[in-house]
């Protein structure tokens, strides 16, 4: 199953669509293909504010629905905030929460969003207001679906605000793997952090995933993955200082995909970022994803 948004992009102010035309077009690539059919898409609805409160501040999260963020807060966090993008922020939150529910029965879900690892308990950062798969993640628990649960963030910028809001919890492992010189200038400490070095290529990524997850799968047996799948790891991406090819990103999704069906635990995958300059590199990137997690574990 996919969490669909039905808040679409065309909804959103000017300033706010860059980059998410992909959330749009990247259903309608999987349907047109015929990878996924219609039927396999959910739309979200809002989350339950008793998740989010688990993970964030009350007071953050009061002044946010509120509006009320100082503009250098929002500009922190990438938006200029109104109720739509407040409404879609939830929204993307359930999406994650739902999928993770859906993937205990059907071993994978994705969420078309999501990935918004840049938000701590108290602050946005980075086009993250939230903390999805750190909401999602203590759903899991609370409702003891699993006791053990890994987050694993390739993303090409370190997954900050997930490493700060798991630092001192022993039943959730979060591995981040990121450009030494990208986005955050101040990294955070996860259980596992793999710095890479500005241009690196396929052979060396792929070779430091590997062995850096068969080094996790020696001190911890998780019972849930979720996956933050970002695609700024590309050469062609604007940001992202790395230099993998869509086959080498292709790859690092199977050895994920893989690593799921060895240990034989259900997965959830949200998109991350993903900032090339055409987007149809992007959305085939991100399709690739799809394609791979759907023939490894459907």
């Amino acid at each position: 199953m996919i969490a669909f948004h039905s808040i679409y992009i065309h909804e959103l102010p000017e300033n706010h669509r860059f980059p998410m035309e992909k959330y749009d077009l990247l259903p309608r690539q999987l349907i047109h293909e015929g990878t996924i059919e219609q039927h396999q898409f959910f739309a979200p609805q809002s989350i339950q504010n008793i998740y989010v409160e688990a993970v964030h501040s009350r007071n953050y999260l009061e002044r946010l629905r509120n509006l009320e963020l100082t503009k250098k807060e929002q500009r922190v966090s990438g938006f200029i905030h109104n109720d739509t993008l407040i409404k879609r922020e939830w929204t993307i939150m359930e999406g994650t929460r739902k999928s993770a529910e859906l993937a205990m029965e059907k071993n994978i879900c994705f969420n078309i969003a999501g990935g918004t690892h840049h938000a701590f308990s108290d602050r946005g950062e980075g086009f993250c207001l939230l903390n999805d798969q750190v909401i999602a993640a203590h759903w899991l628990l609370k409702q003891k679906k699993v006791n053990k649960i890994l987050i694993l963030d390739l993303d090409v910028h370190q997954g900050n605000g997930t490493a700060a809001l798991c630092a001192n919890l022993d039943n959730i492992f979060t591995f981040s793997m990121h450009g030494r010189n990208n986005y955050p200038l101040r990294k955070e400490h996860s259980d596992v952090d793999i710095e890479l070095d500005d241009g690196t290529k396929d052979a060396a990524y792929l070779y430091q995933l590997k062995e850096g997850l068969d080094n996790i799968m020696n001190s911890f047996e998780p019972e849930f993955i979720f996956y933050q799948a970002g695609v700024d790891v590309l050469e062609s991406d604007k940001l992202g200082r790395l230099n993998l090819s869509l086959d080498g990103c292709k790859e690092r999704d199977a050895i994920v995909f893989d690593l799921s069906r060895q240990l034989d635990v259900p997965i959830v995958t949200t998109m991350g970022g993903g900032y090339s300059k055409e987007i149809n590199t992007i959305v085939e990137a991100h399709a690739n994803t799809y394609r791979v997690g759907y023939d490894i574990r459907s």
